[in-house]
């Protein structure tokens, strides 16, 4: 039996940023027939990571509540490239690329969507047997002013950056796919606010009913400030190893952790405010990140695979002397990099430049176990490092590009 509108709205809501319109969707809904949802993935890497799967987890979510869900694999938008949030033109995609990754897109979604209930498509199915003349007609749909009132495409044109006319055809290329697949919502992060309302505009042109659209949040990656991404080497990929995993979840700050359970765990919201609860009086922070990885290991490597990632995880760092609820430190810096004993102050180890020279003079500094002998010694940025000092001192340090 189909839950009530008020429970699927309920459940529906739930790490959603915004939903264009909620009155609409109530009653289509309240109409009892299962909708059309659609999300669409550009193949542009061979490897999906958890901020992707933000999205899918909704996916899912519209899938348990008796809806029917369309992965869509952009297939064709990829060799134009997404302009989304860029300041330059990116170049495509060749066709063996999108080809290879949007093969192991469909592998990597069945560890959280229902095969038996999923349908995969490419928008090349429709986009390309389209003529020059169709995709003339499709670009007379809209307008140059309002492309502009995208904010990439206006601080590039303030700025005197060029913007490619391919560029434009974007946003009316994943808006003619929501025409094709006749789809009633279409998902996207708050990045894609542009795009998908261009989608419900052309529906309308096209004589169909607008699609809702639902925004969810831009996952933070293991830096906690940038969206995830593996350009920036902040990421948790979904096919990354067992134990690779469950490390890169222990390493997010306590304050992220709760975003990242909101964002990720299939757990009820009655039992993630339980968990905040149950830390609000105590409980290690430690231990609910430890309930976090255990989860997405074991839903992506199969049941069981959490518990051995987290008891190899604690015999690791018990047999290094360190501690499992380590803190970590996310530190700025320039492309030449940063002087140790500037490194060791501005990650709170030491409380001054002359204690960070003492210390490594005394032997009682190490970096991933090795003794540093040297108070000149510079670390690269995008360096990620365990930083003991002395015995009962110690730090996970990340190094990143300033801005």
């Amino acid at each position: 039996m189909q839950p009530s509108v008020d429970d699927q709205l309920a459940e529906i809501r739930r790490g959603t940023s915004d939903i264009l319109v909620e009155s609409e969707l109530r009653q289509r809904l309240a109409a009892g027939r299962p909708l059309i949802i659609k999300a669409g993935f550009d193949p542009t890497a061979p490897d999906l990571h958890l901020g992707h799967t933000v999205l899918i987890n909704k996916l899912r979510s519209f899938q348990q509540l008796g809806h029917t869900v369309v992965f869509l694999i952009g297939d064709f938008t990829g060799l134009i490239g997404d302009p989304t949030g860029r300041n330059v033109t990116r170049p495509p995609l060749t066709r063996e690329e999108i080809a290879a990754n949007a093969a192991t897109y469909e592998r990597q979604i069945s560890g959280i969507l229902d095969p038996e209930r999923t349908r995969i498509d490419f928008n090349s199915r429709w986009m390309g047997p389209m003529d020059a003349a169709g995709l003339v007609q499709l670009a007379a749909r809209h307008t140059v002013a309002r492309m502009l009132e995208r904010d990439d495409f206006q601080q590039r044109y303030a700025a005197n950056k060029p913007i490619a006319i391919h560029e434009f055809l974007y946003p009316l290329v994943q808006g003619y796919d929501s025409v094709m697949l006749k789809a009633d919502v279409e998902l996207g992060g708050t990045d894609q606010r542009f795009n998908l309302l261009v989608g419900r505009q052309l529906q309308q042109d096209y004589g169909q009913p607008p699609q809702i659209v639902i925004t969810m949040p831009l996952l933070e990656g293991l830096d906690g400030v940038n969206k995830m991404s593996k350009s920036l080497g902040n990421y948790v990929g979904i096919t990354d190893l067992p134990g690779e995993m469950f490390g890169k979840i222990m390493s997010i700050s306590d304050e992220l952790m709760w975003r990242y359970l909101d964002l990720l765990s299939f757990r009820t919201a009655a039992d993630l405010a339980a968990l905040r609860r149950q830390v609000s009086e105590g409980l290690n922070p430690r231990d609910a990140k430890f309930e976090l990885a255990r989860e997405l290991v074991s839903r992506f490597h199969g049941a069981g695979a959490g518990e051995e990632a987290q008891a190899d995880f604690v015999r690791r760092f018990r047999d290094r002397g360190l501690p499992a609820d380590m803190e970590t430190a996310e530190l700025k810096v320039l492309p030449a990099g940063l002087a140790i004993t500037h490194l060791l102050r501005q990650s709170q180890l030491v409380a001054s430049n002359a204690e960070a020279v003492r210390m490594i003079e005394q032997g009682a500094v190490r970096i991933d176990g090795e003794r540093i002998a040297s108070r000149d010694l510079v670390i690269a940025p995008n360096a990620e490092l365990v930083v003991q000092v002395g015995k009962h001192r110690f730090k996970r340090v990340r190094l990143r590009l300033a801005d």
